[in-house]
């Protein structure tokens, strides 16, 4: 996806949670992007970052009727990584590599912008014909950053790839990183986890303190944690050190996510993310004069840099 200095959803805080180990409750804004709502959790004024994600968007759930869709243009990025995951409905992935893909749910799309990349995110039009819904999410990853000027990749993980644990009314789908004695195929460059967790009603969830940061964010559903009550549309922001015990009070939905904290700050403006101000800048004019190529397939439109 693609953001606009000026145009971020500023999340705002949640209710004061009586749970210890609760840092912070982050409550994203939507913003209708023409039939198509967006919430931003991350980055947010309490929180910039959960391990080295740094950024999370819910795309939808939205219902396009036919002719409709989504149409993100040719786009750069560098020094992170795009995690796109659906729950329902498809995007078309096409980037500079030469990468043609289309994510369906279940399915992860890992592209690591390294040096530099631009993609595009579109409605294939076989799909586009009728009438298609979307819904999932999309995550940036900061890379290290002795890593952020590694070479572009883009990789594609089908929903049968994915490691499963099921069992007693859940069900957890490892999307990326290490959880749960489980490890993810998706090649990664820091600790981390990613995680889509489905909980029937009544059932539990242990969440151990082995990594620094952790969050959860809630897409469907209610949960509770130690008497606290939580909606879908929540990040909640989980201080260190504590086991905790998610309980579904009906049908739920949510990703855990989180894993090492960063080896320092991150700098993001539009959609660069870089440990150094100077590469930001680089990568402005790079995108201007053309440098990061045309996306094959894609190469008739760009989205030209903000001028602020």
């Amino acid at each position: 996806m693609s953001i606009r200095p000026g145009d971020d959803i500023d999340p705002a805080s949640g209710d004061v949670s009586a749970c210890a180990f609760l840092e912070t409750v982050i409550v994203p804004r939507a913003k209708d992007l023409g039939g198509f709502e967006v919430r931003r959790a991350l980055p947010a004024i309490e929180r910039r970052m959960i391990g080295p994600f740094v950024f999370l968007d819910q795309m939808g759930p939205a219902e396009f009727a036919a002719g409709k869709g989504v149409d993100v243009r040719p786009h750069p990025h560098i020094n992170l990584a795009t995690v796109t995951y659906l729950y329902a409905g498809e995007i078309y992935h096409r980037d500079t590599l030469g990468s043609s893909q289309a994510i369906r749910p279940g399915d992860l799309n890992w592209m690591s912008a390294g040096r530099g990349i631009a993609h595009s995110e579109r409605t294939a039009p076989d799909v586009r014909a009728g009438a298609h819904p979307l819904f999932g999410l999309q995550a940036w990853v900061a890379l290290p950053a002795d890593k952020e000027e590694s070479e572009p990749t883009f990789a594609h993980y089908g929903k049968a790839e994915l490691p499963v644990i099921e069992g007693e009314g859940k069900s957890v789908r490892l999307i990326a990183g290490v959880l749960y004695g489980q490890r993810s195929p998706a090649a990664v460059l820091s600790d981390l986890f990613y995680a889509d967790v489905k909980l029937g009603a009544g059932a539990t969830l242990p969440l151990d303190p082995e990594y620094e940061e952790r969050g959860l964010y809630i897409t469907e559903g209610e949960i509770e944690i130690a008497s606290d009550k939580f909606q879908a549309g929540r990040l909640l922001v989980f201080k260190p050190g504590d086991r905790i015990t998610i309980k579904a009070n009906s049908p739920a939905r949510f990703m855990l996510l989180g894993g090492a904290s960063l080896d320092g700050p991150r700098h993001m403006w539009w959609n660069f993310v870089s440990s150094r101000k100077d590469r930001i800048e680089q990568a402005k004019e790079d995108w201007k004069a053309g440098k990061f190529g045309t996306v094959p397939g894609d190469d008739k439109e760009f989205i030209p840099l903000p001028d602020h």
